[in-house]
């Protein structure tokens, strides 16, 4: 059930940054407090990790999304979404959703001029910042949204 909630919230956050290249801080700011006062609360989080393993996956989420940052690649929306899933999960998922997250965006990379004409105009529209011609600074979240679930399902 926790797992389906954070699915939910991922899916909105991939959903926003893919239409508006831009993740709201009701959703990182307001899911990171709520996450952050469920491990006060509780001493884990809410996949079950221990107060331990959420400071480390914290600090993991720092050390792999600030350079990202520094270096344009990041928005601070990125910063806050990984901050703000390492505080309801683990550093291993969160280590896992980073490397699906850039394996997927990869392979998007490779695909997407080849599909990319044959979607519809709508659909192409609304995911306008996921096109080839934007492979320069890609929307995070759709993609931490997929290494994410493949976590989950390897994991689990």
């Amino acid at each position: 059930m926790h797992s389906f909630v954070l699915l939910i919230w991922l899916t909105l956050c991939a959903a926003q940054d893919a239409r508006q290249r831009h993740i709201g801080n009701g959703l990182t700011l307001g899911v990171g407090g709520l996450a952050l006062g469920y491990l006060l609360i509780t001493g884990h989080t809410w996949l079950g990790a221990d107060m331990a393993q959420a400071g480390w996956a914290v600090l993991l989420a720092v050390v792999l999304s600030i350079p990202g940052y520094i270096l344009k690649r990041f928005g601070a929306g990125d910063v806050k979404l990984m901050t703000a899933l390492a505080l309801a999960t683990d550093g291993t998922l969160l280590l896992g959703a980073f490397i699906g997250a850039a394996l997927s965006s990869a392979l998007w990379i490779l695909l997407v001029p080849k599909l990319w004409l044959h979607m519809s105009q709508g659909l192409r529209e609304r995911l306008r910042y996921l096109g080839p011609d934007k492979s320069k600074k890609l929307p995070f979240a759709p993609f931490v949204l997929i290494g994410t679930v493949l976590t989950l399902l390897w994991i689990h």
